[in-house]
C-alpha cells in the first residue's frame, strides 16, 4: 500500500477561450510486502520508501461547453524508486514509461450526473538490469454518478470500472517465459464530497475496484482515496 503527494499548478498563460493548460508531480510512497511458496518453501520480502515519480508536462483542457469537457494528458513515470533484482518486493519498476490519455468527462451542472471516459496507452522501456520490456498496454477507464445536495457540500455516489489490454507481447533477452501478455478488468463504488474548509476547495474521493478475468497477472483489490485542495 502507499500515498502519494500530487502537485498541480495552472500557469497564466492564454491559449484561447475555451483551452487551458496545466502540469503536475506525483510522489509516492510505498510499502510492499510480498511473501510466495517456491518448491514448497515460503519466501517473502519487505520493502518501503520512494516509489516511481509520476510527471505530466503536458495537460491540455477543452471546454466544449459548460458540461462537457475533452483532456489530453501525457504521463512520464520516472524509475525513481527502490528497485533489486530477485527481490520479491520493490518500489519501483527500475524503466520508465511514458502514457498519453484522452479523456472525455460530462458533469451536468443542472441534473449532477457524471459520466467520464479515459482511454490510454502506456509503452514501456526496457529494464537495463533485467534486459525484460514489457509490452505496451491499452487501458480504458470510466465512472457513472450522480452528484447531489449534503451538508452544505456536493455529494456523489457512482461506479467505476477500467479495463486492461497487453497488446504487445514482452520482449528483450530477459524475456525468457515468452511474451506474458497480461489482462485484466475492474468494477466497483465510488463515493465523493466537495465542501469548502474555510476560502479552500476540498474534494474527498474514494474507490474500490474488484478486479475480474484476470490472466497472466496478479489479481486483487484495488482501493483508494484521494483529498484535494484547491489554492
Amino acid at each position: 500500500w502507499g500515498h502519494g503527494l500530487t502537485f498541480l499548478w495552472r500557469p497564466p498563460i492564454e491559449l484561447g477561450d475555451h483551452w487551458s493548460y496545466a502540469v503536475s508531480a506525483a510522489v509516492p510512497f510505498l510499502w510492499a510486502d510480498v511473501s510466495a511458496k517456491v518448491n514448497s518453501v515460503r519466501v517473502s520480502s519487505s520493502v518501503n520508501g520512494l516509489g516511481d515519480v509520476v510527471l505530466m508536462p503536458l495537460m491540455l483542457n477543452y471546454n466544449v461547453s459548460s458540461n462537457l469537457n475533452v483532456n489530453f494528458r501525457t504521463g512520464i513515470y520516472a524509475p525513481t524508486g527502490d528497485y533489486e533484482v530477485g527481490r520479491l518486493a520493490n518500489t519501483g519498476k527500475n524503466f520508465w514509461t511514458f502514457e498519453p490519455t484522452l479523456g472525455l468527462m460530462y458533469f451536468g451542472v443542472n441534473n449532477g450526473r457524471e459520466a467520464s471516459v479515459f482511454v490510454g496507452a502506456d509503452f514501456n522501456t526496457e529494464n537495463p538490469d533485467t534486459h525484460y520490456q514489457s509490452g505496451t498496454q491499452f487501458h480504458v477507464d470510466g465512472t457513472l454518478a450522480q452528484h447531489f445536495p449534503l451538508f452544505g457540500g456536493l455529494a456523489g455516489v457512482g461506479v467505476n470500472g477500467f479495463w486492461y489490454d497487453q497488446i504487445t507481447g514482452d520482449s528483450g533477452s530477459g524475456a525468457t517465459y515468452g511474451d506474458f501478455q497480461g489482462r485484466t478488468t475492474g468494477v466497483g463504488p465510488v463515493l465523493s464530497y466537495a465542501f469548502k474548509l474555510g476560502k479552500v476547495d476540498m474534494l474527498a474521493e474514494a474507490k474500490w475496484l474488484h478486479e475480474l478475468d484476470t490472466t497472466k497477472r496478479l489479481e486483487g483489490d484495488i482501493v483508494w482515496f484521494k483529498l484535494i485542495a484547491k489554492f
